[in-house]
C-alpha cells in the first residue's frame, strides 16, 4: 500500500493498479500526412513520438468513411452493415439495441470512464457509457477572428479556412487537452479509460495562426495525377456532388489542412506529456477516417479510394514487443475492441466482428490472414472492398456499377483500374470469393 504522502504525490497510473488504464485518441478526418508516415512537409513531432514508443500499423482501415459509421463500427466492434448505421443522423442505438459499446462494457468491468470531446459522433453517447462526459468549447470570440476566406465563395461552408487569433485553448482542441490534463492528474481507485476525441483536423480549418506560419503558401504543391486518371474509374466511385477547387484554393485548403493536423499534434503532446507514456498504460492513437486533398480531383471523404478509407494507426503498451516497430499488415478499426479485451485479460462480448489484434503487437510480421473491409453507400447502393497486403479490390453494387482492382505494388495511388485486365482473372476471382464472404 503506498503511504498518505506517496499517494499524493504518486503518477496517476501507479493508483490503478488492479488492471492496466487506456488512453484513446481519436482524431477526426485524419488522413496520414504524417511525419512518421512519410510526409516530407507535414510537422507532427508528438505523433511521431508516440509511434516511436509503440507500433505505428501501416495499413490500418476505417469501416466507413464518414464520422458517425465509422465510429459506430468501432465502439461496438460491428460492421456497418451489422450496425446499419450509414449516415451521420442515425443514432447507433436504434439500431443496435443489443450491443454493448466498448466505453459501457469496460464501466461495466469496474473503470471510471471519461469522455473529452468527440468520440461518439456529437450527441450519439449513451447514458451508461460514462463516468463523466465534457464538451469544452471557448466562451471568448478571440479564436474567431483572424485572416481567412471561403475557398468556393460561400458556396460550400466547409471549405473555409481561419489563421485565428488567440491561443490554443481559444479553439476546442486546446480546452480538450486542458481538461484531458486535469482527468489525468486525479487520483481514484479505479482503472481509468480515458478517451480524448480532436475536432482538428477536421473542417472548417481553424487554428491558431501561428500553426500556419511553417507552411507558406509557395511551400505548398497542389495535387498531380496523370490526365486519363478518371477514365478507368465508375461513376459510383465518387459522390454524386463534386467539388471543385482552383489549383490555388487546392492549395490553400492543403496548407490549412497541415496547420490544424499541427496543431492537433501539439494538443496531443500536451496530452502525452501527462500520461507520462506509462508502461502500465495502453495508449491507441487513431483517425477515424481518411481524407483526400485532391488526389482522383476530390476534396473530401466518402470514397473507397485509399485517401479516404486509409487512417493512422498507433499503439502503445505493455503488449508491444519492439518499440518503433512498423506492421504492414491491413488491419481495421473494428480489431481495436477485442484486441482491448484481449490486452487486458477480459472476456470479449457476443457479437464482435474484428480480430485481436494482440499477435502484431507483440510480432508485426506475424502470419496475419484477415484482409480490411470498407463500405460506402451511393443512394440505397452499397459499395463493398476489401484491402490486402497487395491489392483493393472493390464492387458497387455487387458489380452491377462496376468494379475496381488496384496493385498496390506497382500503383499505391490508385491511377490504374485493372479490374479488365485478363492477366488479373485470377486474382479477380479470388478476391470476389473473398469479399462475397465477408459476413
Amino acid at each position: 500500500m503506498l503511504s498518505a504522502r506517496a499517494r499524493l504525490f504518486a503518477p496517476w497510473w501507479l493508483l490503478a493498479q488492479r488492471r492496466q488504464n487506456i488512453l484513446l485518441l481519436a482524431v477526426d478526418d485524419l488522413n496520414t500526412d504524417l511525419g512518421c508516415y512519410g510526409h516530407p512537409l507535414v510537422r507532427t513531432p508528438h505523433v511521431d513520438r508516440l509511434a516511436q514508443h509503440g507500433i505505428r500499423f501501416d495499413r490500418a482501415y476505417c469501416q466507413y468513411p464518414v464520422c458517425n459509421p465509422s465510429r459506430t463500427s468501432l465502439l461496438s466492434g460491428r460492421y456497418p452493415e451489422r450496425t446499419g448505421i450509414f449516415d451521420n443522423q442515425t443514432n447507433p442505438r436504434s439500431k443496435l439495441r443489443e450491443a454493448v459499446f466498448l466505453p459501457e462494457y469496460l464501466r461495466r468491468q469496474g473503470y471510471y470512464t471519461a469522455r473529452v470531446g468527440k468520440i461518439y459522433h456529437d450527441g450519439m453517447d449513451g447514458p451508461d457509457d460514462w463516468d463523466l462526459s465534457l464538451n469544452p468549447r471557448p466562451d471568448t470570440a478571440a479564436g474567431t477572428r483572424g485572416e481567412g476566406r471561403n475557398l468556393t465563395g460561400g458556396k460550400f461552408a466547409f471549405f473555409r479556412w481561419l489563421a485565428a487569433e488567440g491561443t490554443d485553448e481559444d479553439q476546442p482542441d486546446g480546452l480538450i487537452a486542458k481538461e484531458a490534463i486535469t482527468i489525468l492528474r486525479q487520483q481514484r481507485d479505479k482503472p481509468l479509460f480515458l478517451a480524448v476525441g480532436f475536432r482538428k483536423p477536421h473542417d472548417p480549418y481553424i487554428a491558431p495562426k501561428r500553426y500556419y506560419e511553417p507552411y507558406p503558401l509557395e511551400m505548398i504543391r497542389g495535387p498531380e495525377h496523370p490526365a486519363d486518371d478518371e477514365s478507368d474509374i465508375p461513376p459510383a466511385a465518387y459522390p454524386p456532388v463534386r467539388h471543385n477547387l482552383g489549383p490555388l484554393e487546392g492549395r490553400e485548403f492543403r496548407r490549412a489542412y497541415y496547420a490544424c493536423t499541427s496543431f492537433m499534434d501539439a494538443q496531443l503532446g500536451k496530452v502525452l506529456d501527462a500520461s507520462g507514456l506509462a508502461s502500465e498504460t495502453t495508449i491507441v492513437f487513431f483517425g477515424d477516417h481518411g481524407l483526400h486533398l485532391g488526389e482522383h480531383g476530390w476534396w473530401n471523404k466518402v470514397t473507397l479510394f485509399e485517401r479516404s478509407t486509409r487512417v493512422p494507426l498507433i499503439v502503445v503498451g505493455p503488449q508491444v514487443r519492439d518499440r518503433g516497430a512498423v506492421c504492414r499488415r491491413p488491419v481495421e478499426l473494428i480489431d481495436l475492441y477485442p484486441t482491448l479485451m484481449d490486452c487486458l485479460g477480459l472476456s470479449v462480448p457476443s457479437g464482435l466482428q474484428g480480430a485481436s489484434l494482440r499477435p502484431l503487437l507483440e510480432n508485426p510480421e506475424a502470419s496475419w490472414s484477415r484482409p480490411a473491409y470498407t463500405v460506402v453507400t451511393r443512394g440505397n447502393k452499397l459499395g463493398r472492398c476489401l484491402h490486402t497486403e497487395r491489392y483493393r479490390y472493390t464492387e458497387w453494387d455487387e458489380g452491377r456499377l462496376g468494379a475496381e482492382l488496384y496493385d498496390h505494388a506497382s500503383d499505391p495511388h490508385e491511377y490504374r483500374n485493372l479490374v479488365n485486365d485478363p492477366r488479373r482473372r485470377e486474382t479477380v476471382l479470388e478476391l470476389k470469393r473473398a469479399l462475397a464472404g465477408v459476413p
